[in-house]
């Protein structure tokens, strides 16, 4: 079953995280940045010092647009701890189970992996380069919505497709401020355009034009990473864009971590409201 595995996934990688807290530097989604002597994160430059190295998605670790998503907050930071990872893991089970039944798991497995990215993606061209995002909420998001569009066509609605929707975009709205409301879009974009997918793939060939649509979507969403990448490198190389630095400055940022999604995992579980 797709959704065990994917909910063993993650609390293996979170075990993974209290044995060695670097694990959440090396997974996390990172656009560009500098990793300095002090593991402190810098804005980049055209020529590194010596014992800075450039770290991120735009210098080639793409498997952070997927890896953010298996990554959660230490139970050592706030707001919530190990609570975040307990209440996006509730809503995966929650949504998963019902879409796996639904449309299968190899489907289900897809789409969830590209609703990550998705959010990801989002992620990497609004927000600042040094920024790090996690959580898997992106995903989630992106069940929330293919769950929406799917109930439609099955009639068959357990979870209140509606008020879970609503939920997710008030959600995003109000908490804006505090957590990553790019990477909750853009999983809730690309799982909405999935479910429309498999709804209206025509019932002859509907296995085929499922996985044709699968593939552009993943061939949209690399090319969207490749065109952010190219500006990015474009502005390392011209010192100008990089808010006045001189070819000789070093600046230093702090080390946030934009949390993706605790508090709408709480709501959309059906729990009370609360830290």
């Amino acid at each position: 079953m797709a959704t065990i595995a994917l909910v063993a996934l993650n609390f293996a990688v979170y075990a993974a995280e209290l044995m060695k807290h670097s694990v959440v530097d090396r997974l996390s989604l990172l656009s560009d940045a500098m990793i300095g002597p002090d593991n402190g994160i810098y804005l980049t430059m055209p020529s590194p010092p010596r014992g800075y190295q450039t770290v991120g998605v735009a210098h080639g670790e793409w498997y952070r647009l997927l890896t953010s998503a298996f990554v959660h907050i230490l139970p050592n930071q706030p707001p919530l701890g190990p609570l975040h990872i307990l209440f996006n893991m509730l809503s995966l089970w929650m949504f998963g189970v019902v879409l796996e039944a639904q449309i299968g798991r190899v489907r289900f497995l897809s789409a969830y992996l590209l609703s990550a990215v998705g959010g990801s993606v989002l992620c990497y061209y609004l927000t600042a380069p040094y920024a790090q995002s996690i959580g898997a909420s992106g995903a989630i998001f992106g069940l929330i919505g293919m769950y929406f569009v799917l109930s439609r066509k099955h009639h068959f609605d357990p979870l209140g497709a509606r008020r879970q929707l609503i939920a997710a975009v008030l959600w995003l709205v109000l908490a804006s401020r505090f957590t990553s409301w790019q990477g909750h879009l853009g999983g809730l974009i690309t799982g909405i355009v999935i479910g429309l997918v498999f709804r209206y793939a025509p019932r002859a060939r509907q296995a085929c034009v499922q996985t044709a649509a699968m593939v552009a979507i993943l061939a949209v969403l690399i090319g969207a990473t490749a065109v952010r990448t190219s500006v990015l490198h474009s502005s390392i190389d011209d010192p100008k864009s990089r808010n006045g630095q001189s070819a000789g400055d070093v600046v230093r940022y702090g080390r946030t971590i934009d949390v993706a999604s605790d508090r709408p995992a709480e709501t959309l579980a059906g729990l009370p409201p609360g830290r």
